[in-house]
């Protein structure tokens, strides 16, 4: 936990194992907060209990897609995404076993997901890019966590993860292989961070100075001379090899200031943040994963990114 700066209690943010958000460690260990002068208390949660305490109010702000945060926006309660971290650009993907090598074979099988969140999202935009529906194939509900063991156990065809549950999947079952992955729609998920309304506007100085601390971080993650122990920071928090997480991190896409300001401006498809969220919103409604539109320009404000040089 970070000291008490100010006469306001901690801002209190959720974030869990994707590297983009998992970058937030840097600042934390670093003591960029306090440089700053921002009280900051960092919550790691799994993704989808940290979405739940966000809905609860447990939390002011929590790391979300910009699809996820519409289904919690629906179901439990809505955020503004403040800043854009990254985008994904492989490390979501549906890994299938072996002796499958295209969407269009899954056909018939049942499929591990966790429904209703963003891979589900991604397995309807491949299913439609290779002119399949969601009634050509049978989802099983699993924990994104769980989704390596599913597919080892041979109970499905294939499963859809992100990093690293996706990379565990691939080096559990010799031969699987991905089939489709967030690179072949990038800007379909973006990962933000979204803050209650309420928090906002009453610490908005405060949001404006976690936001310097984020480009600070990005500016250190994009100088090679930092990467070992860039490596060794974000490794330690997971667990996991430094070289390993090279390797995860490398599906992920940070964007520095200027590419951020760039996706916050307002246009159709993946290109921005709007559109993409517009698209994942007409996705949700089309698949039932709520009844009615929940996308507007509530759910994004660029200003406090749009503020820094």
């Amino acid at each position: 936990m970070i000291l008490n700066l100010h006469s306001y209690a901690s801002l209190k943010i959720a974030y869990s194992d994707w590297p983009g958000w998992v970058a937030w460690e840097i600042g934390i260990q670093k003591g960029w907060f306090e440089e700053e002068g921002v009280d900051v208390e960092f919550e790691w949660l799994e993704y989808v209990p940290s979405m739940d305490a966000f809905a609860a109010g447990k939390v002011d702000a929590c790391c979300m897609t910009n699809v996820d945060a519409l289904v919690t926006g629906a179901t439990g309660k809505k955020g503004v995404g403040i800043i854009i971290n990254d985008y994904s650009n492989g490390n979501d993907m549906v890994v299938a076993l072996p002796g499958i090598s295209s969407i269009r074979q899954l056909k018939g099988k049942k499929i591990g997901l966790e429904t209703g969140f963003v891979g589900h999202l991604l397995l309807l935009q491949a299913l439609e890019e290779n002119g399949l529906t969601e009634s050509d194939v049978e989802l099983i509900n699993y924990p994104t966590d769980q989704t390596p063991q599913a597919l080892e156990s041979g109970s499905v065809a294939a499963i859809v993860a992100w990093q690293p549950n996706s990379g565990q999947a691939l080096k559990l079952v010799s031969g699987s292989k991905p089939i489709f992955t967030s690179s072949d729609a990038k800007g379909l998920i973006y990962d933000l961070l979204y803050v209650s309304s309420e928090s906002l506007a009453k610490r908005r100085d405060d949001w404006i100075a976690v936001t310097k601390v984020w480009y600070k971080i990005v500016d250190y993650m994009k100088d090679l001379k930092n990467e070992a122990e860039m490596l060794e920071i974000l490794s330690a928090r997971v667990q996991i090899n430094p070289e390993q997480y090279k390797e995860i991190i490398r599906g992920t896409y940070i964007l520095s200031l200027d590419e951020a300001k760039k996706f916050f401006k307002k246009g159709p498809g993946f290109s921005s943040v709007y559109g993409s969220s517009q698209i994942g919103d007409n996705f949700n409604v089309k698949y039932g994963v709520y009844p009615k539109s929940e996308f507007s320009d509530k759910y994004l404000d660029p200003s406090l990114t749009n503020s820094l040089k």
